[in-house]
C-alpha cells in the first residue's frame, strides 16, 4: 500500500507537470483583469459535480485576494440563479470532458441574457466548451489515480492548479498588496498573519 500511494503522488505530480503552458493562460489572466476590475464585472465560476466543487474553491480564492467572484450552480441557474449574471461578467466554466450538458446549457442562457459575455473554459482537451468559449485553457490529458479509472481525482488536481494560476497571476497584474489582503481577512489564523507586519 505504502508503494501504491507513492504512485499516487507520482502520477499526480506528473500530470501537474505536464500542464499546457501557453498564452491561453495569459490570455485568461488579461480577460479576467479586464472584465473584473478595468469593466466592473465579476467572475463566475461554474461546473458539475467535482469540478463544480473546484469551480466554487477558484471562486472563492479569487474573492479573497480581490477579484470579485461567485459560484454559479449551473443546474441552480435554470431555476433562476442564472439572475446573478451582470453586464459584464465573465464565465469561468470547468468541465474535464466540456460536454457535460448542465454546461453547455448555462452558456446558451448566459448569451441569451448577455448576448457579449465572455467565456473561459478549462477543459482537457477540444470540445464543444472549448468552441463556444473565448480562451480555453487545456489540463492536457490525464489518468485518474483512481483504482477504477473514473473517480475525479488527477483531473481536479490539475483543474486546482489551474486556479491557482490563475488567481496568481491576476493578484501580480493588479499590484495586489499585503494591507488589501488583511482588509479581507479580519478573523482566524490568516487576519492575524496578513496584519503582523502592517
Amino acid at each position: 500500500m505504502i508503494d501504491r500511494l507513492k504512485k499516487i503522488i507520482k502520477a499526480e505530480a506528473e500530470a501537474v507537470l505536464n500542464i499546457p503552458i501557453d498564452l491561453n493562460l495569459i490570455d485568461a489572466i488579461r480577460l479576467i483583469v479586464d472584465q473584473c476590475h478595468n469593466k466592473g464585472g465579476k467572475l463566475v465560476c461554474s461546473g458539475m459535480g467535482k469540478a463544480g466543487q473546484i469551480a466554487l474553491n477558484i471562486s472563492t480564492t479569487f474573492s479573497s485576494t480581490g477579484t470579485p467572484a461567485v459560484y454559479l450552480h449551473p443546474s441552480e441557474a435554470q431555476h433562476g440563479d442564472l439572475g446573478i449574471l451582470q453586464e459584464n461578467d465573465l464565465l469561468l466554466l470547468i468541465s474535464n470532458s466540456g460536454e457535460t450538458r448542465e454546461v453547455k446549457e448555462l452558456i446558451e442562457l448566459a448569451e441569451d441574457l448577455y448576448p457579449q459575455i465572455k467565456v473561459i473554459a478549462i477543459t482537457r482537451n477540444t470540445s464543444t466548451l472549448d468552441h463556444r468559449s473565448d480562451v480555453t485553457i487545456f489540463t492536457g490529458e490525464t489518468v485518474e489515480v483512481c483504482p477504477l479509472g473514473l473517480t475525479p481525482t488527477t483531473s481536479t488536481t490539475v483543474m486546482t492548479v489551474i486556479g491557482d494560476m490563475l488567481v496568481c497571476g491576476v493578484m501580480e497584474s493588479i499590484g495586489f498588496t499585503r494591507e488589501e489582503y488583511a482588509k479581507r481577512h479580519h478573523g482566524g489564523y490568516l487576519g492575524k498573519k496578513s496584519k503582523e507586519t502592517l
